[in-house]
């Protein structure tokens, strides 16, 4: 709204500095900054608000070092990061740009989905909350129109120039042309640094390719966002890692966004997805300033609708800068924390079918729990995961000149 306010100063009033809005760099570091300020400064009054309708945090006993003193800490705090977000982007991104549209809509639908299964285990006594069959067919449902509007909308699209941006031709006019609705993805480590949909059709015609890349699509979503849910199960992790990949899929946006350092770095250009840099550092705002208060000791969690829309949210960020791909690398701990869920239950039922009693991988699942239980202080817990959060989003920079 103001980037509108700003514009329209500018061009009828030509007032002095009104123009500064222009530049992605201003509006990021603006709502960066807001973001902050609104989490820091109405963080407190939303976990006293939470505390007063007795959203406190129902414990189960796992066993762990320190588990029992949480009882009572209010959840939902999913709401501070969701305000501290959609506010800045709001006022400083562009409304009318898909991007921001898919993205605003994913943080609202996801962070809807976790309320619900928050909602059920506080008021309605359901432990379990929602049951997973239906967050599984809400998060397939904004896989849809996720995978359909990447697909069809003609906003969407890549630039491809005729010849590389080199010293020797930078005053020459560029020729390009633009690739609507695109099938391509970036992929990591090979020559040309992408893969096109098109070869998984096996034969079908290549109108089908946008049946294949929503399925892609719905299975990112679904599994970052879970990844992020079961990675919020100690103080500060899921929000410090969460804003240690905002931060590197924002650099992305910025290169994809640029065509100097698009061509320079010989990756896909995408018009438009600058824009997804104010988005990001909106995001990084927002984690840095629930982190304040859910540093350990903890004073709020994030709860579901918190925890599934920071998934969500870097999932379709993902998806739209076509770097899906790099999410086994830069998501390496959501993954991890996924996998080890999966494969210390998979590994009990078979182990009881074939001795007649379940036997585990990890001590606990997810990974951080089973650190707990080797008597690893959470903080020091969370700071390691941090620690390896940043080597991965570093290898993830890399890839884009390790071919």
């Amino acid at each position: 709204m103001l980037y509108y306010l700003f514009e329209y100063l500018d061009k009828n009033f030509n007032i002095p500095g009104a123009g500064v809005f222009q530049y992605i760099s201003f509006r990021a570091l603006g709502s960066t900054v807001l973001s902050l300020f609104i989490a820091a400064t109405y963080g407190k009054t939303i976990i006293n608000f939470l505390r007063k309708k007795q959203m406190g945090e129902n414990i189960r006993d796992l066993g762990l070092a320190g588990q029992m003193e949480k009882a009572g800490t209010p959840t939902m705090g999913g709401f501070i990061i969701l305000a501290s977000l959609l506010i800045p982007v709001i006022l400083f991104a562009k409304l009318t740009n898909v991007y921001i549209v898919l993205l605003i809509i994913t943080a609202l639908w996801t962070g809807m989905i976790g309320f619900i299964d928050d909602y059920l285990k506080k008021f309605k006594n359901n432990k379990d909350g929602l049951h997973g069959r239906f967050k599984i067919v809400g998060q397939v449902g904004l896989g849809l129109i996720v995978g359909i509007t990447l697909s069809f909308n003609d906003n969407v699209r890549i630039r491809i120039y005729d010849k590389p941006l080199l010293s020797s031709n930078l005053g020459e006019i560029q020729r390009y042309r633009d690739i609507i609705h695109p099938t391509v993805t970036t992929i990591p480590f090979t020559k040309n640094n992408e893969f096109d949909y098109k070869a998984l059709l096996f034969g079908l015609p290549e109108e089908y390719t946008w049946i294949i890349y929503t399925i892609v699509a719905i299975f990112i979503i679904t599994a970052v966002s879970n990844g992020a849910n079961i990675t919020d199960g100690i103080d500060g992790l899921a929000a410090g890692v969460s804003g240690i990949i905002a931060l590197t899929l924002g650099v992305l946006a910025y290169l994809s966004g640029n065509t100097k350092f698009s061509q320079y770095l010989n990756i896909m250009y995408i018009p438009n997805s600058g824009e997804l840099v104010i988005f990001c550092a909106a995001f990084i705002g927002a984690c840095v300033g629930f982190l304040w208060y859910n540093a350990y000791p903890a004073q709020v969690f994030m709860g579901d609708t918190g925890s599934l829309m920071l998934g969500g949210v870097i999932a379709v960020v993902a998806l739209a800068i076509r770097k899906e791909w790099l999410i086994p690398i830069m998501c390496g701990i959501f993954i991890a924390e996924n996998l080890s869920v999966i494969l210390q239950v998979s590994y009990f039922k078979y182990t009881k079918n074939k001795y007649g009693e379940g036997r585990r991988i990890f001590l606990m699942s997810p990974l951080h729990h089973h650190y707990q239980k080797k008597g690893i202080h959470e903080s020091k817990i969370v700071t390691r995961f941090w620690i390896v959060g940043i080597i991965l989003a570093i290898m993830t920079l890399a890839t884009l000149k390790l071919r």
